[in-house]
């Protein structure tokens, strides 16, 4: 499942966005395995076997928020109003990541790698946004966004007694699976009809709980403001999950409706002194997804099937990306934001996959399930929950031998590009939305049609010597895993090679004309089948295939999720009702201490300064990936350089949390998450506060840079006061 595995795959089930270039922020993503990286193990290890509640955990739900814990450790009330408005001054951008308001009049920011997206969307060869940066002084210079849609949560339901009542425990897995799909669809739709939000239902603690998401959908969101990708990058691959760092991780948006910038009621004040060392402070984001609540069995399938072939397909991508952008400039500005994002999520999965061979770690894992398992053997009221251990392992066993196949074909992995994913999601349009909206794959119900119409109909530049190349890289490796002789690869392949179909396939659709596909979806299966179109029906030729692997992965799935319900009751029995849910990029609240930590004996400040950028160029002579930006050098002397630049702090977050805002006790902005250090790779499965850190710009150093290097006053203006100059 890659190149960003299941966060993804969520996102496209419930989207079904275009799968080959659709990236969740999984980006906080550094270098392989260091020497710091292998004193922290043991650390960890040693906080899992003796079971340390630690101060700082959790990736909190808003409507379940740890207010006894604050108010024990740090004497904090968190109220409802405060929550309330850090609620909805939080924004999740759905190609990935988090935001926050910052003005009244709509200005969100977020981090320069989650706008990324758009930055290159809306990129021309004579306009590198992406690498040179982009400044609107007025609103009339302001740049729409291709098909970027922002959500703001207004409003959680707990749906779980509905949802249980119509899945009977005696029926089958698969009918079970259809009946769960039945009754959220008709949940999503009736909210969407009663208050015309975007309306999810949110499946929490692996389906101990199911909660429904109501979000205010923004669609006409327009660029404002980004400085150069080396500065927003500064120290490249180098540096990046280490600290201390020197980024400027910012991205600045504005939301609009009815052709004039949005006025928000919530928003964030600018705080005036920004994040102090030892302040108390906390992140209100979207952490993708965690797997802290996994059994054995399926950290075991993690470490020893998904993770090395996610891995092997990543580093793959890796060569090909590189070695094209090095043929040219043009090349190179095309496949940035791709290789970028490849680059980032291979160095998470490699840091994360570390963690899961290490036998201590493991074997804290396995010792604690042990003992809970034991604890319900002695509970007959619990003897399901006992049970449900084996029933998820047998469920991952099946999963097991069919995975990969799935992962190539319904995955759509074997089919890189952007037209594949068009041209298979106008196939199935035509055959799922005449079905009954309980019925349809998710991705098709009435709830998700808004998302899913505005990423079909985007008119983001889709090149075809780009597309050539991903789809011929991809269906070699399709060859490759599947087996030249396997009939499904002849099928795919029509007789040629895998270079020659690609360019057969990429020359002889249409898919890529906007106005095309509108006609196509309008007119159901029967226009879809007279297009004649090779990419549809290529994706027609492998369709039944698919659709069976799909079935039988989710018929597995729904095993493993009536299971996990089972030891979740079992576990709020015990005394857990007040714990967290594994992260879903949805909405969370998260806390911790800005404070710095030991590396090999030596103290890591809380903070660095501005000062620091300059002398760690120095050090490297300002050669790449330690350069900086012309305008950097040119006004070094003007700035202040004790402003504070970055920041880490105990908060516990995960990719997806990117963008997300620091607020303090009075809830101002201080910062915005942009990365975690080394040791927080393993925050995947388990939380420790000894090492792990999240990092953060500093709110001083981006007030600072917009007023002193980038020359922009109105900006300034805006975020102190909240308000647009008019």
């Amino acid at each position: 499942m890659e190149p960003v595995e299941e966060v993804q795959r969520e996102l496209l089930r419930i989207r079904n966005l275009r799968l080959p270039s659709i990236r969740v922020d999984c980006t906080i993503g550094p270098s392989t395995m260091d020497t710091s990286f292998r004193f922290f193990l043991p650390t960890l290890a040693a906080a899992l076997i003796a079971g340390v509640s630690q101060a700082d955990e959790g990736m909190w739900l808003y409507s379940r928020p740890p207010r006894e814990l604050l108010r024990q450790k740090y004497n904090f009330e968190l109220t409802d109003p405060w929550l309330e408005h850090l609620q909805k001054s939080s924004v999740r951008f759905n190609s990935g990541g988090s935001g926050s308001f910052v003005s009244e009049d709509g200005l969100v920011i977020s981090n320069h790698h989650v706008g990324a997206d758009a930055l290159q969307k809306v990129s021309t060869e004579a306009k590198n946004y992406l690498q040179d940066g982009f400044h609107a002084r007025t609103l009339s210079e302001e740049i729409k966004c291709v098909d970027l849609e922002l959500n703001v949560l207004q409003e959680i339901e707990d749906v779980t007694t509905r949802v249980n009542l119509a899945v009977p425990a005696e029926l089958t897995p698969d009918e079970a699976f259809k009946a769960r799909r039945r009754v959220i669809s008709e949940m999503e739709k009736e909210s969407l009809d009663r208050t015309k939000l975007r309306s999810d239902v949110v499946t929490l603690y692996q389906g101990g709980a199911y909660h429904l998401y109501r979000v205010k959908r923004y669609t006409d969101v327009r660029l404002v403001f980004a400085p150069e990708q080396q500065i927003a990058f500064f120290g490249g691959d180098p540096d990046n999950f280490e600290f201390p760092r020197f980024d400027l991780d910012i991205c600045l948006f504005r939301v609009y409706e009815n052709g004039q910038p949005v006025r928000v009621s919530h928003h964030l004040t600018w705080s005036k002194s920004g994040a102090a060392e030892g302040e108390l402070t906390f992140v209100s984001g979207h952490p993708g997804r965690t797997e802290r609540s996994l059994t054995v069995t399926e950290l075991e399938y993690l470490r020893d099937l998904q993770f090395p072939a996610t891995l092997a397909r990543l580093k793959r991508l890796e060569v090909l990306l590189a070695a094209w952008s090095g043929r040219s400039e043009e090349n190179a500005r095309r496949a940035k934001d791709d290789l970028f994002g490849v680059q980032n999520s291979r160095k998470a999965r490699d840091g994360g996959h570390a963690g899961l061979y290490d036998p201590v770690i493991m074997g804290a894992k396995s010792r604690a399930e042990s003992e809970f398992r034991r604890r319900l053997a002695s509970l007959p009221e619990h003897a399901g929950a006992a049970a449900a251990f084996d029933r998820i392992a047998a469920a991952q066993g099946v999963i097991r031998q069919h995975r990969w196949r799935y992962t190539v074909l319904e995955g759509g992995q074997g089919f890189s590009g952007e037209l594949f994913g068009i041209a298979r999601t106008l196939l199935r349009a035509g055959e799922e939305r005449p079905k009954p909206n309980g019925e349809r794959l998710k991705e098709f119900g009435e709830a998700s049609r808004p998302s899913l119409e505005l990423s079909l109909f985007s008119d983001q530049p889709i090149y075809p010597d780009y597309e050539i190349l991903r789809l011929s890289d991809s269906l070699t490796w399709l060859t490759e895993q599947l087996g030249y002789g396997d009939p499904t690869v002849q099928k795919i392949l029509a007789g040629k090679s895998p270079r020659a179909r690609a360019v057969e396939l990429v020359q002889g659709t249409k898919v890529q004309d906007v106005a095309l596909r509108k006609k196509l979806f309008e007119g159901g299966a029967g226009a879809v089948t007279a297009a004649n179109d090779l990419m549809i029906e290529l994706a027609r030729s492998i369709d039944a295939e698919a659709r069976e692997l799909r079935k039988t992965i989710e018929t597995q799935d729904e095993v493993k999720k009536q299971a996990h319900a089972a030891i979740s009751r079992a576990r709020f029995a015990l005394g857990g009702a007040d714990s967290y849910p594994d992260a879903t990029f949805t909405l969370r609240l998260a806390y911790g201490l800005v404070k710095g930590y030991e590396e090999n004996g030596q103290a890591v400040p809380a903070l660095t300064r501005i000062a620091g950028l300059y002398q760690r160029s120095a050090e490297h002579k300002n050669r790449p990936p330690f350069d900086l930006p012309t305008r950097w050098v040119k006004r070094k002397s003007a700035l202040n350089l004790k402003t504070p630049f970055n920041f880490v702090g105990t908060h516990d977050i995960i990719g997806g949390n990117s963008g997300s805002p620091v607020v303090n006790r009075a809830g101002e902005f201080v910062g915005i998450i942009f990365d975690g250090n080394l040791p927080s790779l393993l925050l995947d499965f388990a939380y420790e506060e000894v090492q792990a850190r999240s990092l953060s710009v500093h709110s001083a150093a981006i007030l600072e840079a917009l007023q002193t290097v980038y020359n922009a006053p109105e900006l300034v203006r805006e975020l102190r006061t909240g308000l647009r100059k008019k």
